[in-house]
């Protein structure tokens, strides 16, 4: 199955790589995003406070992944979804697409990172629990938005129904990463942060565990 994810996740690869204006458009968005924010929240002034920067950040990263991973199943018409059917595992489509994203949300959440802090400053005072954060959300991002694109292409890629089902699940993911962003924003120890590391993981497993059991059925339907 291995030898199957590499193949498909080269594919996802050259796919990108040919549509250059789908991630060109979310890469500008992301850049639009932040000059808007430093326009119109008083960060041009100095007014933006650090709590007000956190939040911000992972809004707009929240949005970016929506963006990027919404498309996972939407451009695979059902022929080509028939082809995937007769020579690889649902297993390994799932977990493909779940790596992939994985790896493209956190590219965006980094140039993200670096915008924000070229544009609106950078207070984080603990760079490693961040960036560990940074690891963590992009994975919980991917994996629920993964598995929602899949069920809504069987409903007609229906934009309202991901919407939907995706809330419940994303919305623990935000809120555990604002706060661990939040520590490392203010410089505190590891230990404090280590419960909700653990329970942001934990999520994620299960989000990715709940996807690779449940995608098979999902992709016979």
């Amino acid at each position: 199955m291995l030898k199957e994810i590499g193949i498909l996740i080269q594919k996802e690869i050259t796919l990108e790589w040919r549509q250059k204006y789908a991630l060109n458009g979310i890469l500008l968005y992301v850049i639009s995003a932040v000059f808007i924010t430093y326009l119109s929240v008083g960060a041009k002034m100095g007014n933006l406070s650090v709590p007000t920067w956190n939040a911000l950040y992972w809004i707009i990263i929240l949005f970016s992944a929506v963006n990027a991973v919404a498309k996972s199943f939407v451009q695979e018409h059902q022929g080509r979804q028939l082809y995937y059917y007769m020579i690889a595992s649902p297993e390994a489509i799932i977990l493909s697409k779940i790596i992939y994203n994985t790896g493209l949300t956190l590219i965006l959440a980094l140039l993200g990172y670096g915008v924000f802090s070229v544009i609106l400053g950078n207070p984080v005072q603990d760079q490693g629990l961040f960036l560990l954060n940074l690891v963590l959300g992009a994975m919980g991002f991917s994996a629920s938005l993964t598995m929602v694109s899949g069920i809504a292409s069987k409903a007609g890629n229906n934009a309202t129904l991901m919407a939907i089902l995706s809330f419940p699940v994303i919305i623990p993911i935000l809120l555990m990463a604002i706060r661990i962003s939040k520590n490392a924003l203010d410089g505190l120890d590891w230990s404090v942060s280590v419960d909700k590391l653990l329970s942001l993981f934990a999520i994620n497993a299960i989000v990715a565990a709940a996807g690779y059991i449940l995608f098979p059925y999902l992709w016979k339907s």
